[in-house]
């Protein structure tokens, strides 16, 4: 839904007000210095025509120049389609609630008004690394907030300011190219990295570069979700996925970047020039320090995975608390299992409002399979092993957990792939659906904390009760080579990440058009019950900047 500038000016103009800004203060709409009809149209030149008047995406579904029951309806049978909301200007995996979407098919009608709300009045679509660079000019000339955009998939709306201008750099694309061996551009020789590389010059998403590297036989370190930016908040964030404890953080694999500074140069950040910058973008925060138009990663020799499926469920009401035991054993195991070459994701729930575990061997008063809302699942793997020798490293595990075999259903299963990308393809790579926003909170939790006695404790207290539908998700990749990362000078992730196993996630979901005081309740139930519960664990830690609370 790209549109030119000016079809809607009339509608969309902001002129300026008479009165002017406080010092210090961003340049808004509704003040005297906000820039000019004749001045936006320069920009707009300068740009090749490729500024747009931000319409939200939901705009049709309200009374109103945009107003179109058939636009509606095909916008609300993709709200939850994240390429869709990708491209869009302002289109958000996580959206705000200035304008959501109505289902009128449904019918739906209606409640309140579409706003603009915190989302920018204007985007440039750059498709050049110049049209970034007269952007971030023609903010700083202006005093406009400024905020950089790659596919809106971001917890935090960090692509989000009222009165903004946005640089969108998804269309922006010139290339990946593969390097047989690492050759820096301005011959810096101080990286130790000798091995393969490649350059990704643009917005591209990680899905766009594994099959490159699958058909080199690499491994490049990407995201658990594949539509995720290869450039922005997910890498300059310290970046997590399915190879990061063996190959480290997507931060660590940053060997040099292109980036548009606050004064419209491009520079190129490394160890030997501008290395405090390069030190900033891997780890520090996205769209924080500059605009990354290009980076060089690592590529890792491929390897051969054994991976596992545990899966298990309570067999009835009364056997919850085994359950909790259950899940208290496998929290309890993950340091070792880390430190014998497991890493992976999972997810639990005492009371899911969709299944969690399938059994279609087991039945329940007659029905023809058990589907748990009560349930625990996880897939982790083991980078360089068999499956026979994946599971004995588990087999202590599995030996604990069979002491639960008659009050919980329990299900393991091995399988082993050649390849990296296979493993990928088949187990990991999951696009999951947007277009709500939960509410999350998370904590980085530590050996010490994992193998504390106050972890059953926790454990119940951010299991939530049945009527709050909470949800747990485990990104267990801590450990190995992201442990090992803490050497590395030129790394900005946050130090917590270099101690601990697990980053977990809690999160609940809001009643549809809940009322501020639900709202409210739900916020602080997870910000000072649960989160709070998790910071008591785990005092000595942090969390994962790209998945937090938006709300603190």
């Amino acid at each position: 839904m790209l549109r030119p500038l000016f079809r809607y000016a009339a509608v969309l103009f902001f002129a300026p007000a008479t009165t002017a800004i406080a010092t210090g203060c961003k340049c808004g709409p509704e003040d005297a210095c906000w820039p000019t009809h004749t001045e936006w149209i320069a920009l707009n030149r300068s740009v090749s025509g490729k500024l747009i008047t931000d319409v939200q995406p939901a705009a049709p579904c309200y009374p109103g120049p945009f107003q179109d029951d058939a636009a509606c309806a095909y916008v609300a049978s993709q709200w939850t389609n994240e390429a869709f909301q990708a491209s869009t200007a302002i289109g958000l995996s996580f959206p705000t609630e200035s304008c959501p979407i109505v289902d009128v098919k449904a019918g739906e009608i209606p409640k309140g008004n579409c706003t603009i709300g915190d989302q920018p009045v204007y985007t440039i679509n750059a498709t050049e690394p110049g049209d970034v660079a007269r952007g971030v000019k023609f903010a700083r000339k202006y005093n406009i907030r400024l905020v950089i955009r790659d596919t809106g998939h971001d917890i935090l709306r960090r692509s989000t300011g009222y009165g903004s201008l946005q640089i969108w750099i998804k269309y922006l694309r010139k290339g990946v190219t593969y390097q047989s061996k690492y050759v820096s551009t301005d011959g810096c020789s101080k990286s130790a990295w000798t091995g393969s590389a490649f350059k990704i010059s643009g917005g591209y998403i990680w899905s766009d570069i594994l099959g490159e590297a699958a058909s080199r036989k690499v491994v490049v370190v990407g995201g658990g979700t594949p539509s995720v930016g290869c450039l922005g908040g997910w890498m300059q964030g310290g970046g997590h996925g399915p190879a990061v404890h063996d190959f480290g953080l997507g931060a660590d694999q940053v060997l040099e970047a292109q980036v548009v500074l606050a004064d419209g140069r491009t520079v190129t950040a490394n160890q030997c020039q501008q290395s405090d910058l390069f030190f900033a973008i891997r780890g520090g925060g996205g769209s924080t320090y500059g605009v990354v138009i290009s980076t060089t990663v690592k590529a890792h020799p491929t390897v051969r995975v054994a991976a596992q499926q545990l899966c298990f469920a309570p067999l009835n009401s009364t056997n919850t608390p085994d359950f909790m035991k259950a899940v208290e054993a496998v929290y309890n195991a993950y340091p070792a299992l880390s430190d014998k070459g497991y890493s992976g994701y999972g997810s639990w729930s005492i009371a899911s409002p969709t299944p969690l575990v399938y059994n279609y061997n087991y039945t329940i008063g007659g029905d023809i399979a058990a589907n748990f809302t009560t349930g625990f699942t996880h897939t982790i793997a083991a980078f360089g092993k068999s499956s026979p020798e994946a599971q004995a490293i588990f087999a202590p595990v599995a030996a604990k957990l069979s002491n639960f075999a008659k009050s919980l259903f329990i299900n393991i299963t091995y399988s082993s792939f050649p390849a990296y990308s296979d493993y990928y393809s088949a187990l990991s790579g999951i696009v999951q659906p947007v277009g709500v926003s939960p509410v999350l909170g998370s904590r980085l939790l530590d050996r010490s904390a994992l193998t504390s006695p106050k972890l059953g404790e926790t454990l119940k207290t951010i299991a939530g009760t049945q009527e709050q539908f909470t949800s747990n998700n485990i990104a267990f990749v801590g450990g190995g080579q992201v442990s090992k990362g803490a050497s590395d000078p030129y790394s900005g992730v946050n130090p917590a990440w270099r101690n601990s196993y697990v980053h977990n996630i809690v999160a609940r979901g809001l009643p549809p058009g809940a009322d501020e005081a639900t709202k409210n309740a739900v916020y602080k139930d997870i910000t000072n019950v649960k989160v709070q519960a998790m910071k008591n664990l785990a005092p000595n830690t942090g969390a994962y900047m790209n998945e937090v609370s938006n709300q603190n």
